[in-house]
């Protein structure tokens, strides 16, 4: 599978995983633990992107999901800008990403496209989760989307 299955780099449906942005080695991404779970979010990442550079879409989980607007810059990687978007639990949520697309490694064997960047929490949580956290992610691409909005 290559990014030749894309009309515009970042279209398609990516399985999503975000980390907390935690140098301890000795915290396992795995399990978590009772006082630390390095996990941020996961979910399923719909992306559609256009020629003219506008990003549209919808990430989400379990019990969450938001609508996606943004860009993309064409380049050697790909940056894609988008701002996520709803109501979870009767409050806003409101997250912006920042992230490239994956070049395609010369020597790589069966590389699927991947995404890799950074989320960060733009406005607090009720319960005071802060706005301004930060963390790392990745989507490994599943297939192309096919609905157009």
């Amino acid at each position: 599978m290559s990014n030749a299955n894309q009309t515009v780099p970042g279209t398609g449906r990516w399985a999503y995983r975000s980390f907390k942005n935690d140098p301890n080695l000795s915290h396992d991404l795995t399990q978590g633990d009772n006082t630390y779970c390095p996990e941020f979010g996961q979910g399923t990442l719909n992306i559609i992107t256009s020629a003219d550079g506008k990003l549209t879409g919808t990430i989400g989980g379990d019990g969450w999901h938001l609508d996606l607007k943004g860009s993309v810059q064409q380049g050697n990687p790909a940056t894609l800008w988008f701002r996520g978007s709803g109501t979870i639990g009767g409050a806003p949520w409101i997250y912006d990403y920042l992230c490239y697309v994956v070049p395609h490694i010369p020597e790589g064997v069966r590389q699927i496209p991947a995404l890799v960047g950074s989320v960060t929490r733009a406005i607090p949580h009720p319960g005071g989760e802060q706005a301004g956290l930060v963390a790392s992610f990745f989507a490994v691409y599943q297939e192309l989307e096919t609905t157009k909005k």
